[in-house]
């Protein structure tokens, strides 16, 4: 194992680096990130480490997954930290493609998911799994790994995900690791700078709300009157608007009324100008 971080820049010298690993017998797992890393980015390398395979970490801010009126130009940006961040965890190499790296003067092919896509964030931001698709896509094929390992909060995206390397035989297993969290609740997230400290102590209750949702389904009760339940409650506490609340099979994404299998209840609010996503599993008894 290299004792310093390798910084790639350009495809071909990473992709010499990564032949070079697979022909010693070493799996390469692929952990894509946009930068500004928290615990749960390092929670991710910490899971490749801890099993003895190359990790391989993207720091790429991807602009074609952000609406005209989202927060692509303000999304926080330190490559210095994670770096810093990324060789104390132990990472093998960081990958930072430039805009032009990804997007070439010319580039005009864009990957459409199916239904994983459609609705929650879907609805609310249109385009923006095509741009998770197509830059995934991308990341897989210039770095070849055996693994892609995606946190779970944002857990429509890693059905997606799934979807889209099942339906274009990509060779990759792709790994969902469960969210970390703050001690009161609230799902890591680089967006969380953004909260104001009175908004940083209400945020948790997004947490909780969905906690007690994924428990009443869990013990077999009906998911309508618990949602709209929980948007009374996340509103009254301060959140708005609330996107969706909404409760999904977990492989399907599809509508659940009562948690006969495993589903997710999963959300999306603002609370101020800072959009939280979240999620709960609902394991049934």
């Amino acid at each position: 194992m290299p004792d310093t971080l390798l910084r790639f820049d350009t495809l071909e010298p990473l992709r010499a680096q990564v032949a070079a690993w697979r022909r010693a017998g070493e799996r390469i797992v692929l952990v894509p990130t946009m930068g500004a890393l928290h615990a749960g980015h390092l929670a991710l390398v910490a899971h490749v480490r801890a099993i003895g395979q190359r990790a391989v970490v993207s720091i790429f801010v991807n602009p074609t997954q952000f609406g005209p009126t989202e927060d692509f130009s303000r999304y926080p940006r330190d490559t210095d930290t994670d770096l810093a961040l990324l060789a104390e965890a132990g990472a093998d190499a960081a990958w930072l493609p430039a805009v032009e790296t990804m997007y070439p003067a010319g580039f005009s092919t864009r990957i459409e998911p199916g239904p994983a896509a459609e609705g929650l964030c879907g609805t609310f931001r249109p385009g923006h799994f095509s741009g998770v698709a197509t830059v995934v896509t991308k990341l897989l094929n210039q770095v070849g790994p055996d693994v892609a390992l995606f946190g779970e909060k944002d857990f429509q995206q890693l059905q997606v995900i799934r979807s889209v390397v099942r339906d274009l035989d990509i060779p990759v297993t792709i790994e969902g690791v469960p969210t970390l969290r703050e001690a009161d609740g609230l799902a890591l997230s680089s967006r969380n700078r953004y909260l104001t400290p009175a908004e940083r102590e209400t945020a948790p209750r997004l947490h909780a709300v969905l906690s007690h949702i994924a428990e009443r389904l869990a013990a077999g009760a009906e998911a309508g009157p618990l949602v709209g339940q929980g948007i009374a409650e996340l509103e009254a506490a301060g959140f708005g608007p609330v996107q969706y609340l909404e409760v999904r099979d977990a492989d399907t994404l599809a509508p659940v009324t009562r948690a006969a299998r495993p589903a997710r209840v999963i959300a999306a609010a603002y609370l101020g100008g800072t959009r939280l996503i979240d999620n709960v599993a609902v394991v049934p008894g």
